[in-house]
């Protein structure tokens, strides 16, 4: 992986662990081992992602293979970009690859959504070598991909109407998630091999079998932001419509994770979870706790992202506060450092220590 050097941030421990009470529980009782994982959440957040780059690398290059069993993996956005990578069957070398396709990407000022559909679609053909149908040889995991289908004005790709849209399912949203959530059907592509766990009570949600017939347009409709990246017209085996990101809904993957008997594992780039994508500003929406029991969360610490160029984690206002060239080297800086998470994950891990490290989620 051809990175700029990292910075080498020293002080303290560069993760946070947070953990549902039944998961806090069972850890102090038991340990946690990757046998006990049957879930992980992927958050959709673009950029952000790429500060999990090292313990991504961590978690499915050398932790969860020391025990393998069936694992569900769903995913919003990068989160399921992430997860595509994370299965085939070098997951370092094409999480590295994610990692270093998205910090290459460069777009006109004047770029239309379509051109970045385009750029999109392209950057995740090179990134699986155009087969990331690959996947599905993967005993070990099933891929979840979460989108929507835009009702209304907000299918136009007239950006006139998309905003008109936009800003109605805005207002919506102050008031109530589940008004909101009627701006937009939502729709999960899971792997056809295995059924998605019974997640989606929250909300009514279509479940469409995804195959090699459908994977590309779900790969790139979970990540089609309005307003940014045109939609995905008519995937194969959904309902017709015009299909947009996953984490219009499925922003963080707040799901009823408790009903789960298994741990649900979250690496996740923040140490709190935003329900829905309007629900950023929103500081008094954030989910329940008992929904997230038996969830084992670990993330950067503040200390260490302060400590990053910029003190910050990437992220999308970067294409426009920095020039390509400046931007490209705070990512790849944040990136090389990531792998010191890897490493304190493991290195915890390996102490038997978690439950001693586990606050409260």
């Amino acid at each position: 992986m051809s990175t700029s050097p990292a910075i080498h941030i020293h002080d303290g421990d560069p993760l946070v662990w947070r953990a549902g009470a039944r998961a806090r529980r069972f850890v102090a009782d038991v340990g946690l081992e990757p046998a006990q994982v049957g879930l992980l959440p992927g958050a959709a957040g673009g950029p952000k992602a790429l500060a999990l780059t090292g313990l991504d690398q961590a978690v499915f290059g050398d932790w969860l293979p020391r025990q393998p069993r069936l694992r569900h993996l769903i995913g919003s956005s990068i989160g399921g970009w992430r997860f595509a990578c994370a299965m085939q069957a070098d997951p370092k070398k094409f999480l590295a690859r994610l990692a270093e396709g998205y910090t290459a990407e460069t777009y006109a000022k004047n770029a239309s959504a379509d051109d970045i559909a385009r750029a999109c679609r392209a950057m995740v053909a090179n990134l699986f070598d155009n087969v990331p149908e690959a996947l599905f040889a993967n005993e070990h995991y099933a891929l979840t991909l979460t989108t929507v289908r835009a009702r209304g004005l907000l299918a136009s790709e007239a950006r006139p109407a998309q905003l008109a849209g936009i800003v109605a399912a805005a207002a919506t949203n102050v008031l109530s998630r589940n008004l909101y959530a009627k701006h937009w059907h939502r729709v999960w592509f899971s792997d056809q091999r295995h059924a998605v766990p019974a997640l989606t009570g929250d909300f009514p949600t279509h479940v469409v079998s995804l195959n090699k017939d459908n994977l590309s347009d779900a790969l790139q409709a979970t990540a089609a932001i309005p307003l940014v990246i045109a939609g995905v017209s008519n995937p194969a085996h959904a309902p017709a419509g015009m299909y947009r990101d996953g984490g219009l809904i499925d922003y963080h993957m707040d799901l009823p994770y408790a009903q789960l008997d298994d741990l649900v594992f979250y690496p996740h780039f923040y140490p709190y979870m935003v329900p829905g994508w309007f629900d950023k500003a929103l500081r008094w929406r954030r989910p329940e706790p008992g929904r997230l029991d038996n969830v084992i969360m670990v993330a950067p610490s503040p200390k260490w992202v302060a400590r990053l160029p910029h003190g910050k984690i990437p992220d999308r206002s970067d294409f426009k506060q920095f020039d390509d060239a400046t931007r490209q080297r705070y990512w790849k800086q944040v990136t090389a450092e990531t792998q010191r998470l890897g490493d304190a994950f493991l290195e915890a891990i390996e102490r038997q220590d978690i439950s001693s490290r586990l606050t409260a989620l």
